[in-house]
């Protein structure tokens, strides 16, 4: 049975190598674009060649009725304001709403009219056909993947695949923008999440001697510790925070990640170097939790009662969630 962090990381992130300020939301967008955007940025015009994970995909027209059969991509083709009909929902949990869409892009998605294609991450073609959409998009990799049907899918209706796992939410927001014709709302959605986290920056006084991000799960449970290639220490970084990533020999997981390291409860004070500590998913009834924990009592941070909640959503960073985080941040720094 997986930990809880690694069950979060699962429907959370998903795997997620990225998610912003390069992940999270860094104050450029990305360097290096990916085949299907250099494809569409040279002919503006439909069709549209559009080269993604399993293959190529020439699109006729610009897609009126998009269907995402993941969960995790969803949140960026809202923030692109792409027209999302129906997206697929995973299970019920404190991080969705009571269909199973995530929590910080439910609300949006319920004002756009956006139905659930199936429930629990359980594929269904039946209710895909019902859906009657001109582009599906599915992702390769996460535990909302349905990569194995992808054959099946494009046998029917023009399909691409990404890989969110590989990229911040802004380089998919690229990506999708010019494969949908939704070149604009994504790079509003980009330069609207820069100036914001820029305008929080100017509220907050940064505490001295560094800090760590955490997933805190309680004892007998594996912690993560993130990494400053990971997408939260991005986002954090640019608001000026110097984040410490935990030591690689504690890390437990044999899946080289360049977001979090994994480490056993014991090795928990080891891994937690910076004087400030940052929770996952935490809100304030996680910080006296972490904050009475006998074991973490020595750490800076405890002593100094420099811990601090990054917000119910904060596991899996889009233009939503990176905004609510940011906020977090805010709340207890301004």
């Amino acid at each position: 049975m997986r930990s809880p962090v690694k069950k979060i990381v699962a429907l959370a992130t998903i795997g997620l190598t990225s998610l912003s300020l390069a992940a999270c939301g860094n104050s450029e967008p990305a360097s290096e674009s990916t085949d299907s955007t250099a494809a569409a940025s040279t002919d503006e015009g439909w069709p549209r060649t559009i080269d993604h994970e399993m293959g190529e995909l020439e699109l006729e027209a610009k897609p009126e009725r998009i269907v995402s059969t993941s969960v995790s991509v969803t949140g960026t083709l809202l923030a692109i304001d792409a027209p999302v009909v129906a997206s697929a929902a995973t299970g019920v949990s404190p991080i969705t709403d009571d269909k199973g869409f995530f929590a910080q892009w439910s609300d949006v998605a319920d004002e756009r009219g956006v139905d659930v294609l199936y429930d629990n991450l359980e594929f269904n073609m039946e209710a895909l056909i019902a859906a009657d959409p001109d582009l599906v998009i599915i992702s390769t990799s996460g535990a909302d993947t349905v990569a194995d049907e992808y054959d099946q899918i494009a046998e029917q209706f023009p399909t691409i695949a990404v890989d969110y796992s590989k990229q911040t939410w802004q380089e998919l927001a690229t990506e999708l923008g010019a494969d949908t014709g939704n070149e604009e709302g994504a790079q509003a959605a980009i330069d609207d999440f820069d100036d914001y986290a820029a305008d929080a920056a100017s509220k907050i006084t940064v505490p001295e001697g560094g800090a760590s991000i955490v997933s805190y799960n309680g004892p007998s449970q594996e912690q993560a510790i993130g990494k400053q290639t990971g997408p939260h220490a991005q986002l954090m970084s640019a608001l000026s925070f110097d984040v410490i990533e935990g030591p690689d020999e504690l890390d437990t997981t044999d899946q080289e990640r360049d977001d979090f390291i994994f480490i056993t409860y014991e090795n928990l004070t080891k891994g937690i170097e910076g004087e400030s500590v940052f929770l996952l998913t935490g809100t304030e009834d996680t910080v006296d939790s972490f904050l009475s924990d006998s074991t973490l009592a020595n750490l800076p941070a405890v002593q100094s009662e420099q811990v601090y909640p990054l917000g119910s959503n904060s596991f899996r960073i889009d233009s939503y969630s990176g905004k609510e985080l940011v906020d977090s941040v805010v709340d207890s720094l301004s």
